[in-house]
């Protein structure tokens, strides 16, 4: 099959994936998609001839767009340009969790500052702030007092830009100090890993240690559950423990895997492409 590989920077994961590609022999286009044009019958971009898009771009307004433009052109994105949005998008991920059922934390969407210190005093202290778009952990915010809350949000609300005048007011979740991460193709969990930390965020991204996981049957059944609220594809789906079980609190679509196939048996990359090559396949037999 001819890939094209979507990027604006090739980190470990893109290069692994290039690798097993290759290996097996697929034709792979590396497409920067700061160098592409996409004019509106996909004339202009790099894209003639391919079976498949996989998008990897780092910056969410790009993958976006991209993935809207490439399927304009009749061409198979991965993941589908509805998927990209819905998780990109924490209003849109929380509100397709709640509507599919699947246990996510307490949140409340505000729009001023005056509203979402109600929304705060509503969940008490602490309870979390976080940008309703954005990975990594970044610009969020734990809020421990009135004063705290008082100072954030006035600092979001000068920030210009209008995503940071959607307050997205989370509950603090009492997690053992770990969350989990689940690399899933359609809703079937490939591998699992936890993530630990001192730090009450416990990303990898920020500085979190990583250890096998093994997915269970209550686990297995949030993850397909969850994936298929958001459209399905190759995804990243984030659960904590709680006294009553599991919440899931995100997912993930340009999902970064390096963490994970370092500290498990399963070749991660690989169950990918494995995937990969499937829906090619059934798109072709269609």
């Amino acid at each position: 099959m001819r890939v094209g590989l979507l990027y604006s920077r090739i980190r470990k994961d893109e290069k692994l994936l290039l690798s097993e590609l290759r290996d097996r022999g697929h034709e792979v286009e590396k497409i920067d998609v700061r160098d592409e044009q996409f004019g509106l019958d996909g004339t202009t971009a790099n894209v003639e001839g391919l079976d498949l898009a996989l998008d990897r771009c780092l910056s969410t307004s790009r993958s976006l767009y991209v993935t809207r433009c490439l399927n304009a052109y009749d061409v198979p994105t991965v993941n589908a340009p509805e998927t990209a949005a819905t998780c990109a998008d924490k209003v849109r991920t929380s509100l397709a969790l709640a509507g599919a059922d699947v246990p996510t934390p307490r949140t409340e969407v505000a729009f001023t500052v005056e509203s979402a210190m109600e929304s705060i005093d509503r969940f008490g202290y602490p309870c979390v702030l976080k940008p309703v778009i954005g990975s990594w952990g970044r610009l969020m915010a734990k809020i421990d007092s009135e004063s705290a809350a008082e100072a954030v949000l006035e600092h979001k609300a000068t920030l210009g830009h209008y995503e940071h005048k959607v307050f997205y007011v989370q509950e603090f979740v009492e997690k053992p100090g770990r969350d989990i991460r689940v690399v899933a193709t359609d809703g079937e969990p490939v591998a699992a890993m936890t993530r630990s930390s001192d730090h009450w965020l416990t990303n990898a991204a920020q500085g979190g240690s990583v250890e096998e996981f093994e997915v269970g049957p209550e686990v297995a059944d949030l993850v397909e559950t969850a994936s298929s609220a958001v459209g399905d594809g190759l995804l990243g789906v984030d659960l904590m423990e709680t006294g009553d079980g599991y919440t899931v609190h995100e997912v993930n679509h340009t999902v970064e895997f390096k963490a994970l196939d370092s500290c498990t048996d399963v070749d991660v990359p690989a169950a990918a492409v494995d995937w990969l090559e499937r829906r090619v396949a059934a798109e072709v037999s269609v």
